[in-house]
């Protein structure tokens, strides 16, 4: 079983684009939203500042529109992690109706150099805790 990690947005007018939907491009940043506040909360007792997070990588699929003042649920879970890699998933959510799915493949950084790090034991076991 996957960890889940919720969030709820209300879309506002500046997400609306001409077309009067949700822009493609403000789910991209309600995804690097959620993100972040995963990993805070996950980091919340034992933050981890050495480490920075990129992305590398986007696959998205825009299934249903949003318009404005939908609720939004947003879901998270973190997929494969190994080498400086780790995949992050995310469903948007309407009344329990997909709109849109997403994958992420995010590279950890050395908050100091900038280079990739590796994923060891201390950073798995907090995107992963053990069952």
């Amino acid at each position: 079983m996957k960890d889940i990690f919720q969030l709820e947005i209300t879309v506002k007018p500046e997400d609306i684009d001409n077309l009067n939907h949700v822009n493609n491009l403000v789910y991209v940043k309600w995804m690097d939203k959620i993100a972040f506040e995963h990993w805070s909360y996950l980091t919340r007792k034992n933050p981890l500042p050495q480490y920075i997070w990129v992305v590398l990588r986007h696959e998205i699929d825009y299934v249903k529109q949003a318009i404005l003042g939908d609720k939004i649920t947003v879901q998270t879970w973190v997929g494969e992690t190994r080498g400086f890699k780790s995949e992050r998933f995310m469903e948007f959510y309407k009344n329990k109706e997909l709109l849109v799915r997403a994958k992420t493949v995010w590279g950890m950084l050395d908050a100091k150099t900038y280079k990739p790090s590796r994923i060891r034991e201390n950073v798995l076991n907090v995107l992963q805790p053990p069952k």
